[in-house]
């Protein structure tokens, strides 16, 4: 800190020392001020031991007795008495104060990322907006809550250009590597390196390090390769110039640093550098569902539920053109970085405790005219990232892997997903060609569930103008999307139509009941779902979690997944409710809606093996983008499997309106693709 800011920060904490004896303030508003202040006191404290380095020197106990101070408190039961449960908040303090001030106690959460990598600008922005906001209740008449809606608006607007511009560096700068020098350089055997990440740590990281680091070598080689491979795999396929890139960014979930390790060096030996950014914590660059980046354990994941709306308090034009103008300047800043940076490699996990959501009528929600800001500021952010990294020269790749929460018998489901993960795509590959070569004959496909599954869909297909060197389906064998097995279209919009229905599925950790989406010209028209009583609340429920805001959205892709040994090995384990959306899009039909499989990249040309050109690589929707980019593009997909069991026919139909099956009954019928009956006689 230059002076200046060094006497802010110690008029600011000597403040908030009175504050936390002497509130200043009634009955429960000063009991909101004195425990807030008194979680400031502790980043204060947190903040000097790592300066000291106490946590790469403190014993496990005590790391693990610091790590439920800074998260105790909205964990289990103590989160119904936490001013960060918005409900708890407008009990104490009022419909008038409890959101907004629950919304402040939230934003000063992320003080715990900024005291472990000693972002002490942050940490001071952080002080002083809590110094601002107990100053209103201190100068005499109580404040407004419009007052401190204003207090909160300008927090985020002036400081969005230290947030988003931070957030923009540690993305694409590899000189920022807080969490990759402590994974390379950490002892992994020993369980305390976890606790100095300053995530949330819980038993499952614990227990999954410790598996790991029992693994011999080999087999941690053999997994970190399929991983880097895929992303490798992923330029080459596509003919994209890897050797221009210069760095790629790896997501993960804790627990997994020995894997990382291996992939950091992997990525070396092609030339690139590993970026490893934190999940943002600041509402500024939060999104409404998922985190970017890596992560620890979920403290609650009500409290997060709870808080996805919070931009509630400040999302309107004037901000988002902030945004928009900060993020366009940062990216100029940082111009050949963006433009040496490859795009991400992903690890997700699976097998945590299902979450269904408990929706809450304090939790802050955007309005109508909110929403349409959002989704018009998420599209011009998209535009932005595509001009300085763009979608034609980078690529990704993905794949999951379990957690112990899934069960007693975790270590060999995860045996069992290295096998689905490292399956032999060649078998896969010449298999669904012989999918693709009927499919390309058709002007639609029909989908029929049965049983208690309603899906009665037909989708319309793009048309194949020369059959020797073109084609309407990719040919899907784990470069990019780990594992094998699926092949997908963009589908055409005019003419797709009926319904889509899924008896029970998570989507983004969410958990949906008889979800149900009707599609008129490829366009959702209808939705429910039966999770709560009331309509309005499902409906709701899909708007903000799928729809992600819009009105509608198109279907964006249809696939056939050919995975059975994926879906076999769930039904073994009785973990299909846990699979994760990347294999679980493998094990049956799969429509998603949003963006296509292509967005950003439809004049990049890609072949299938048999080196057929794949045309279907736009529809209706996002042809648009040469005359308007915002009705282009969604900045949204989301994939909705129908399993094998709830299967009554897919079915290719042709222009003389004749039928050909390829699956009946949830089993493979087409001459040529018996092989993937095998897992379910087996």
């Amino acid at each position: 800190m230059d002076e200046i800011q060094l006497e802010r920060w110690r008029l600011a904490a000597g403040r908030i020392r009175e504050i936390a004896e002497e509130p200043e303030t009634e009955e429960n508003i000063g009991d909101y001020f004195k425990r807030t202040a008194e979680f400031v006191l502790l980043m204060l404290e947190t903040v000097k031991k790592a300066e000291k380095d106490w946590f790469e020197t403190a014993s496990l106990k005590q790391l693990q007795v610091w790590n439920e101070k800074l998260y105790g408190d909205i964990t289990g039961e103590a989160y119904e008495l936490s001013y960060a449960n918005p409900a708890y908040a407008v009990s104490r303090l009022t419909d008038t104060y409890g959101r907004i001030l629950s919304f402040v106690y939230a934003e000063l959460r992320g003080m715990i990322v900024y005291a472990f990598e000693r972002r002490t600008e942050e940490m001071l922005i952080c002080m002083e907006l809590f110094l601002q906001i107990h100053s209103e209740f201190t100068g005499g008449a109580a404040p407004s809550g419009e007052q401190l809606r204003s207090d909160v608006y300008w927090f985020v607007s002036d400081y969005s250009d230290v947030m988003v511009t931070k957030r923009v560096q540690e993305q694409l700068d590899p000189s920022l590597s807080f969490a990759r020098d402590i994974i390379m350089e950490a002892d992994l055997e020993d369980p305390r390196y976890l606790y100095r990440f300053g995530e949330y740590v819980s038993d499952t990281q614990i227990r999954m390090s410790r598996y790991l680091a029992g693994l011999p070598e080999e087999e941690i080689r053999k997994t970190a390769s399929v991983f880097t491979e895929g992303y490798r795999m992923g330029f080459e396929v596509a003919g994209k110039p890897l050797h221009k890139k210069k760095t790629v960014n790896i997501r993960y979930c804790l627990g997994f640093e020995r894997i990382i390790r291996q992939a950091v060096k992997n990525f070396e030996a092609m030339g690139l550098q590993s970026i490893i950014y934190r999940a943002a914590v600041s509402r500024v660059n939060m999104r409404e569902a998922g985190r970017i980046g890596y992560y620890g354990a979920f403290p609650n994941k009500q409290y997060d539920y709870d808080h996805k709306g919070d931009a509630a308090f400040f999302m309107d034009r004037a901000f988002a053109e902030r945004k928009i103008g900060v993020l366009k300047t940062a990216y100029e800043r940082y111009r050949d970085l963006a433009q040496a940076h490859g795009g991400p490699a992903v690890m997700e996990v699976f097998g945590e405790t299902p979450f269904v959501p408990v929706p809450k009528p304090e939790a802050p929600k955007l309005d109508e005219k909110q929403q349409e800001i959002q989704v018009s500021l998420n599209s011009r952010m998209g535009q932005i990232v595509n001009e300085y990294i763009p979608g034609d020269e980078r690529s990704f790749t993905i794949i999951a892997f379990p957690v112990p929460d899934i069960g007693p018998q975790f270590e060999e489901i995860f045996r069992e997903t290295v096998k689905i993960n490292t399956l032999d795509y060649r078998t896969w590959q010449e298999i669904q060609q012989r999918l693709i070569d009927v499919l390309d004959t058709g002007t639609s496909v029909h989908v029929l569930g049965k049983g208690n599954n309603r899906t009665d869909l037909w989708i319309t297909l793009a048309r194949v103008r020369d059959p020797e060197k073109e084609t309407v389906f990719e040919n899907c064998v784990a470069d990019v999307n780990i594992p094998v097995g699926e092949v997908f279209t963009s589908p055409v919009l005019a003419g797709t139509n009926g319904v889509l229905h899924v008896t029970g599925v998570y989507l983004d950790g969410l958990f949906y009941r008889d979800l149900k989406l009707t599609f008129r010209d490829g366009m959702v028209a209808e939705y429910t779902c039966g999770n709560y009583g009331r309509e309005e609340e499902n409906r709701r429920y899909i708007r903000e979690n799928v729809l992600m805001h819009h009105e509608t959205l198109p279907m964006g892709e249809f696939a056939i997944g050919t995975n059975t040994t994926a879906y076999m090995a769930a039904g073994k384990y009785g973990i299909e409710d846990r699979m994760p959306i990347l294999i679980a899009e493998k094990m049956g039909p799969h429509f998603a809606v949003g963006d296509t499989c292509f967005s950003w990249e439809e004049e990049v040309k890609t072949y299938n093996p048999d080196g057929k050109q794949m045309i279907a690589k736009e529809n209706e929707c996002s042809a648009l983008r040469k005359e308007d980019m915002k009705k282009a593009y969604f900045n949204c997909h989301t994939d909705i499997t129908i399993p094998y069991d709830e299967l009554q026919e897919i079915s290719v139909v042709h222009e003389d309106g004749s039928r050909t099956v390829l699956i009946r009954d949830g089993r493979f019928v087409l001459p040529g693709t018996e092989e993937l009956n095998r897992p379910f006689d087996e």
